[in-house]
C-alpha cells in the first residue's frame, strides 16, 4: 500500500506565525498600557506636570566623559576630615494674618486681680481669637394690626410685603442656604435635614425638595438669560460631563445624562445645559446661532462644527499632552520629546501672564516663539509616526495629535484664545465632587434645575461673589424685578441692595 505524500508549506506557516506573534506583541504592549493606566490611577500621583531629565548635566559640568572617567588610575587616597559649622539663621515670624474688619466683634475686658483704684490706665494688649456657632434658624413674625373705622365702616390692615414663597413656611434666606449647602457644598438634603433635626425642627423631605423646586422658577428666567449672554459672546469652551438619573421606567435603575458646559473665559461665565444622552443634538441646538472660537477637547461630536463658516473649532493643548504622559512607559525618547516642547509653549504662555501682556502682546510673543515651536513638533510627529506601531501607546498618541494639530495651533493665531480647555473643565469639578455625595437626581426635571443653579453659583464663584449674599438677594428682588431689566440680576452685573 502506497502512503500518499503531506506536502507541508513551512515558509507560509512561519510567516502566518511572526504575524499572530506580532499581533499578540502589540495586544501585550497595549494591556501592558493599560494596566500602568490603572495602577497609576490607583496608587500613583494624578499630575501630569513634566520636568525634562539634563542627563549630561553633571557630566558637562566637569568637563570630563563618563568613559574616560573609568580608565583613569587612582595613584593615591588622601583623608580630609573636616567639621562644619551650621549656623542657622531662623527668619522674623510674618504674625498671624489680621481677621477681617467685617466681622462681629465680641469684646470681653479681663481686668488685673489686683486693687487699681487711683492707678493710671497706660495702654492695652488685644488678643483676638477667631470663634464660631452653628447657624441658627428663626422665626420671621409679620404682625398686621388691625384697625376699625369708625362708624363700622370697616376694617384698616396694612398689605402683606412680597414674599417669593407666598404658601411655604420658608424664607428667602433659608432657600438660598439648603441650594447653598447642596450644589456649592455638595451636601445633600437628607444630610441637611438631619441637621435641622438638632434644631429640633423636623421637616420632610419632599419639603424641602419642593422648596428648592420653587426657587428655581424664580431663577428661570435668569438661567434664560444668562445663556443669552453666553451665546453673544465670540469665544466659548465646550466639555461635557456624565451624571446620574433616576430611571422612571425600570424602578431602582439610574439613566446615564450628561451636562453640556459652556464657559466664556473672557467675561467669567459658565452655562450648564442637561441633556439625555452625549450625541450632537444638545450643542447643535444650543449653538445653533453662535458665531466665533469653540474650543474643546477633541470630541468627535463637535466635529459638525467644522463645517460650519461662522464657527473656527480648535482643541486643548493640555489633552495632546497627556497623550505623550501616557505613553513614558513605552517609548520614554519620543514622548519625552513631545512633553518637552509642548513644556516650551506652556513656558511662553506663563511668561505672558507674568507680564501681564494684553492680548496684542501676547499674539506677538506667540508668533514669534510659539509658532516655530508648533511648525516644527507638527513636522516632527509626521515623521517619527511612520516609524512606530500605530496602535502602540506612542502611535496612538502621535496619530491623536497629528489629526488634529491645525486645531490644536489654532490658540497662536489671536491673543484672546487660551491654549487648553482648562477653563471649562475647572467649572465642571463641582458637579465631580457632588455627584459622590448626592449619588444621582431624582429626574430629568430634576436634573436641569441642578445645571441651572450650578450655572448661576457657578458664576458667583468666578467672579468671586459670596453664593448666599447674591442669591439670597435675589430670591428676596425677583418677584418685582421687571423682566426686560433681568440681567441687572445676574451676577457679573449684580449690585446688592440688602446685604444684612
Amino acid at each position: 500500500m502506497q502512503t500518499e505524500a503531506v506536502h507541508i508549506d513551512y515558509k507560509t506557516l512561519f510567516e502566518q506565525s511572526q504575524k499572530q506573534n506580532e499581533a499578540l506583541q502589540i495586544q501585550l504592549a497595549a494591556l501592558q498600557h493599560q494596566l500602568n493606566n490603572l495602577q497609576k490611577l490607583i496608587f500613583g500621583s494624578k499630575t501630569e506636570k513634566f520636568i525634562p531629565a539634563d542627563q549630561n548635566s553633571a557630566q558637562l559640568s566637569l568637563g570630563i566623559q563618563a568613559d574616560q572617567l573609568t580608565q583613569r588610575n587612582i595613584t593615591a587616597v588622601h583623608k580630609i576630615e573636616y567639621t562644619r559649622v551650621k549656623t542657622e539663621v531662623k527668619p522674623n515670624h510674618p504674625g498671624r494674618h489680621k481677621l477681617p474688619e467685617h466681622l462681629e466683634r465680641r469684646e470681653q475686658v479681663i481686668e488685673p486681680v489686683e486693687d487699681t483704684n487711683g492707678l493710671k490706665r497706660i495702654g492695652e494688649e488685644v488678643t483676638e481669637e477667631l470663634e464660631y456657632e452653628p447657624g441658627k434658624l428663626f422665626v420671621n413674625r409679620f404682625v398686621r394690626p388691625k384697625y376699625a373705622k369708625a362708624n363700622n365702616e370697616g376694617v384698616i390692615i396694612a398689605p402683606m410685603i412680597d414674599r417669593p414663597f407666598t404658601k411655604s413656611i420658608a424664607g428667602p434666606g433659608l432657600v438660598a442656604q439648603v441650594m447653598i449647602d447642596k450644589y456649592v457644598d455638595h451636601l445633600p438634603l437628607y444630610r441637611q435635614m438631619e441637621r435641622f433635626k438638632r434644631e429640633s425642627v423636623n421637616i420632610a423631605y419632599s419639603t424641602i425638595a419642593d422648596w428648592v423646586s420653587a426657587g428655581c422658577v424664580w431663577l428661570t428666567p435668569l438661567y434664560e438669560a444668562l445663556k443669552k449672554v453666553i451665546l453673544e459672546c465670540r469665544y466659548l469652551h465646550a466639555d461635557e460631563t456624565p451624571t446620574k438619573v433616576l430611571d422612571k421606567d425600570k424602578k431602582g435603575t439610574t439613566f446615564r445624562g450628561y451636562y453640556w458646559v459652556y464657559h466664556n473665559s473672557i467675561e467669567r461665565l459658565v452655562l450648564f445645559d442637561y441633556r439625555p444622552g452625549r450625541g450632537q443634538e444638545g450643542p447643535l441646538e444650543i449653538l445653533k446661532d453662535f458665531k466665533g472660537h469653540l474650543q474643546t477637547d477633541g470630541y468627535v461630536v463637535y466635529d459638525v462644527f467644522k463645517n460650519k463658516e461662522d464657527i473656527t473649532v480648535m482643541h486643548c493643548m493640555a489633552h495632546a499632552r497627556r497623550m505623550f504622559c501616557e505613553s513614558q512607559d513605552s517609548d520614554r525618547e519620543r514622548a519625552e520629546y513631545a512633553l518637552t516642547e509642548i513644556g516650551k509653549l506652556y513656558a511662553i504662555e506663563r511668561r505672558a501672564t507674568e507680564e501681564s501682556l494684553d492680548e496684542t502682546g501676547r499674539f506677538k510673543l506667540r508668533q514669534a516663539e510659539a509658532l516655530p515651536i508648533l511648525n516644527e513638533l507638527g513636522a516632527w510627529m509626521k515623521e517619527q509616526y511612520l516609524t512606530v506601531l500605530p496602535k502602540s501607546p506612542i502611535g496612538k498618541a502621535l496619530g491623536y495629535n497629528i489629526q488634529r494639530w491645525n486645531e490644536l495651533m489654532v490658540y497662536a493665531s489671536d491673543g484672546k484664545l487660551n491654549i487648553d480647555n482648562n477653563p471649562v473643565e475647572n467649572s465642571i469639578r463641582p458637579v465631580a465632587i457632588g455627584r459622590k455625595n448626592y449619588l444621582f437626581a431624582g429626574s430629568h426635571e430634576a436634573a436641569q434645575r441642578s445645571a441651572m443653579l450650578y450655572s448661576l453659583l457657578g458664576t458667583c464663584k468666578l467672579h468671586g461673589i459670596n453664593p448666599f449674599i447674591w442669591l439670597r438677594d435675589v430670591l428676596q428682588r425677583i418677584p418685582n424685578h421687571p423682566i426686560n431689566k433681568i440681567e441687572e440680576l445676574l451676577p457679573h452685573n449684580w449690585q446688592p441692595i440688602n446685604t444684612l
